[in-house]
């Protein structure tokens, strides 16, 4: 025998010895769980020394027993005040192995806490170790019988094994941005069930925080959608964190205040724990977890130099994180293929069109993306000024320009959990362009961009003043701030009457809103179809045209390039839209992604979830508008089949090529090309009922 298992064989006996006593000790009362606690934490302190831990590194932390308890576990296990691992103790007999309970609590506790990276399940007799919910090894169990043996109880050579596993663990760095979504879901969703189970039992700083969070930001959000966008905040802040090299170690208040000056709400999700110890106690499980698993991060190592590296991070993330959430939301994120070209052509009607000579690298044009999701537009637009920079100026120009580029990229999002992905993709960008991160604060908002941009933020608790005075400024942007270039892709949800805020319902005590101005009169004898127009793509459209072309009047000069569903190119009910647009551009260019039409095979559509048709339109005006000259619309369809195809011939598109086909002028006439009279359908045959 070695000597470190005669050591262990020693602890063992000791431990089976008072668990003898304490077990037959009448005068005892409590849970039959508890009457291990003293037993196994002597048990776990000798398990440390034989595994090479010395005994004044390890630290065992209780909690008194709390039987609804879901996500604690009875210990966490500290080495070298390093979170090293939990330990969940069991009532003796009832087994170690957690896929095998069968009542309700133990289930429930087993499907939050598979996320823990280091777990020992435990009766006292039996021990199972297990990682990411998976077992590691066989269950050990030692020879003897708990409550009779006394002193003759022994171990297996196995149980040095575990105590070797369980006290050598350190988490491993993700080498994938897929293994980081996976790893942050695991434990962003461990801490949102935390969340939930400290609101359930009424603690005093989350309950507060979620009242003053639902009176500012989300007036609907239940105590679970706090708990799911809590969670998301901290998790989130922790990866921007080591994104902007911040070691997670250092503790919170170096991370809060770092974070408070660049992100008003993760800063304010932070500073919830870096105030009060206490609040950090009643999420010490996922929290602990969180820190120790993501301060090895490596970013650079992460990413490996790929530019989209991260462009499904948030899909992954939900895949695992919430996957009904994932459907819930109705987002689907734009092929890199499709932004490069909605990005370049745009680039190049500025540089056309505008006079603008650079282009998006211009301190003229400012870009706004209204529904930025994960951030592939600004991305995109980031990459375009880094190129034309490169080629006009050389690569020692690069940096320059894009830090000057951040005070002219502006963001709204609605979902906190895209916003912040887009964070981190815009810092890991800002960091392959130029060697750091971003000089000054992004100019990204979590707010509604439907939403009354008059509105007066007047609840303003201390702890929330930040995320105040950022909804303050995202208004001020959205009221008076001109925009030289909406683009995006945004949300799309049919049956969205009341969805659509003020840009459907005007301000309160208001009669309408921005919509008016394309709801159909009744004498056109179409209103039955103008129900079509309640669809957030068609908010966000009417934001846009507004935000660009008549929030300055006859000086809005500009571009909206959006991608969305294609209804409003022909159906009846847009009419007036597309009035409106051919009254306020001078040019528009339609490009048809579902020349199959609607439910084509999957591997024939831009985005691969949806099946209705899609187009692309960039409308331009460029001069002062001639509201009696009707804007001349150009429409093209890309090829039909496979993606791949339609993104080869996006790529060659140019806006002065020769493959575009003049739309008729009649003001209300659909946006697609006209053979003898007739309106060419998707399907290249001509239509009569549309028209107008």
């Amino acid at each position: 025998m070695t000597d470190s298992m005669a050591r262990l064989a020693t602890a063992v006996s000791v431990y089976g010895d008072a668990v003898k006593r304490k077990l037959a000790n009448p005068a005892v009362s409590g849970q039959p769980e508890d009457q291990l606690r003293g037993p196994l934490e002597a048990l776990f302190a000798a398990m440390a020394v034989v595994a090479g831990v010395p005994p004044e590194r390890m630290t065992m932390v209780g909690e008194t027993s709390l039987a609804e308890l879901r996500t604690r576990p009875d210990y966490a296990v500290t080495v070298a005040n390093a979170l090293c691992g939990f330990v969940e103790v069991k009532a003796p007999g009832k087994g170690a192995d957690p896929r095998r309970f069968r009542e309700p609590h133990d289930r429930a506790q087993w499907e939050k806490l598979k996320a823990i990276p280091n777990l020992i399940y435990t009766d006292g007799a039996e021990f199972a170790l297990v990682r990411d919910g998976e077992l590691v090894m066989p269950v050990v169990r030692l020879d003897g019988d708990l409550e009779r043996s006394g002193a003759a109880l022994s171990a297996p050579p196995s149980m040095l094994s575990l105590a070797e596993a369980f006290f050598g663990w350190a988490p491993v760095a993700p080498r994938t941005v897929s293994a980081l979504a996976q790893t942050s879901a695991r434990l962003c969703r461990l801490m949102r069930d935390e969340v939930a189970e400290q609101l359930e039992r009424g603690s005093e700083a989350l309950t507060s925080l979620a009242e003053d969070w639902r009176r500012l930001l989300f007036p609907e959000a239940s105590d679970a959608t706090f708990a799911d966008g809590y969670a998301q905040a901290v998790t989130f802040g922790l990866l921007i964190a080591r994104a902007r090299g911040i070691s997670l170690a250092t503790g919170f208040d170096a991370v809060g205040r770092e974070l408070a000056t660049t992100n008003s709400l993760i800063g304010t999700a932070l500073r919830l724990l870096t105030d009060d110890v206490e609040n950090r106690k009643t999420l010490e499980t996922s929290l602990g977890t969180l820190v120790r698993v993501l301060d090895v991060v490596d970013w650079r190592r992460v990413s490996r130099g790929r530019a989209d590296a991260w462009l499904y991070f948030y899909e992954d993330f939900l895949e695992i994180y919430d996957n009904a959430l994932r459907k819930r939301t109705g987002s689907y994120y734009t092929p890199p293929a499709v932004v490069e070209a909605m990005v370049r052509l745009t680039d190049d009607a500025l540089r056309s069109r505008f006079g603008e000579r650079r282009g998006f690298a211009s301190s003229n044009v400012t870009v706004a993306d209204p529904a930025v999701g994960t951030g592939t537009y600004l991305l995109g637009v980031l990459r375009q000024i880094a190129g034309s920079v490169e080629a006009d100026q050389g690569a020692g120009a690069v940096a320059g320009a894009v830090q000057e580029a951040i005070s002219r990229l502006v963001a709204f999002e609605l979902q906190f959990g895209p916003f912040a992905v887009a964070q981190l993709r815009l810092i890991a960008e800002f960091v392959a362009l130029t060697g750091g991160p971003p000089e000054q604060a992004l100019r990204m908002f979590v707010t509604d961009t439907l939403g009354d941009p008059n509105e007066e933020i007047e609840y303003m608790p201390a702890l929330l003043r930040s995320i105040s005075e950022s909804l303050a400024q995202a208004n001020a942007i959205k009221r008076g701030e001109r925009i030289t270039v909406v683009i995006g892709n945004p949300p799309y949800k049919e049956k969205a009457k009341g969805l659509g805020g003020w840009v459907e319902s005007g301000a309160e005590g208001t009669s309408a809103g921005l919509l008016k101005d394309w709801i159909p009169p009744a004498d056109w004898g179409v209103s039955a179809h103008a129900k079509h127009l309640r669809n957030l793509y068609v908010y966000f459209w009417r934001w846009a045209t507004w935000k660009v072309f008549d929030q300055l009047g006859a000086n809005g000069r500009g571009v909206v390039a959006y991608i969305t569903v294609a209804g409003f190119l022909n159906g009846p009910g847009f009419q007036r839209m597309r009035e409106y647009l051919r009254r306020q551009c001078d040019e528009v260019w339609v490009i048809d992604c579902s020349p199959e039409g609607h439910q084509p095979p999957v591997a024939t559509r831009i985005f691969q979830g949806v099946q209705q048709p899609v187009c692309i339109v960039l409308a331009s005006r460029s001069t002062a508008p001639d509201v009696d000259a009707p804007a001349v619309v150009r429409h093209v369809a890309l090829p039909p089949g496979p993606r791949t195809l339609k993104f080869a011939a996006l790529e060659a598109l140019a806006l002065d090529g020769a493959a575009w086909a003049e739309c008729p002028q009649e003001w209300r006439a659909p946006f697609l090309p006209a053979i003898g009279g007739a309106w060419v359908g998707r399907d290249g045959r001509a239509h009569l009922g549309d028209r107008p």
